[in-house]
């Protein structure tokens, strides 16, 4: 089943009215139209901040931020560990990463004072310690 039939050069009523939003947008498409104003472009990263404010979420998007800077930061200071430690926890200025075997565990403490500071440096929240735990398997 097709939409009504139109003549060949008649063009199709748009589904938008001029004053609508959705019409506004449509002239600021349409480079001839005076009205039309460039938007500037805004980054994601500069977006998703207000964004996870307006739905409570700043604690888990800080969370998100910190183990992806974990991740980079154990690439860069402990790359024996690299793959086989993740922060799994961000609360009451504790970070809490796991390691999937007693030896990386080790390596973490042992270079905790080290980690512990590049961290911090990548984090918006105070930060005190790491805990590290072993993961049970």
């Amino acid at each position: 089943m097709s939409g009504p039939s139109r003549r060949p050069g008649e063009k199709r009523a748009s589904a938008t009215r001029p004053g609508s939003e959705a019409g506004r947008a449509a002239r600021r498409l349409n480079s001839s139209d005076p009205d039309a104003r460039p938007r500037n472009m805004e980054r994601l990263a500069d977006l998703l901040p207000g964004a996870a404010r307006a739905f409570g979420l700043e604690d888990q998007l800080e969370q998100a931020g910190a183990a992806a800077a974990w991740l980079q930061i154990v690439a860069q200071r402990a790359p024996a560990a690299k793959g086989q430690c993740r922060l799994t926890d961000l609360s009451q200025g504790v970070a809490t990463i796991e390691a999937d075997e007693p030896i990386i565990a080790q390596e973490i403490r042992l270079r905790s004072p080290e980690l512990l500071a590049a961290l911090r440096k990548s984090m918006r929240t105070p930060l005190r310690q790491l805990r590290i735990t072993t993961r049970h398997v």
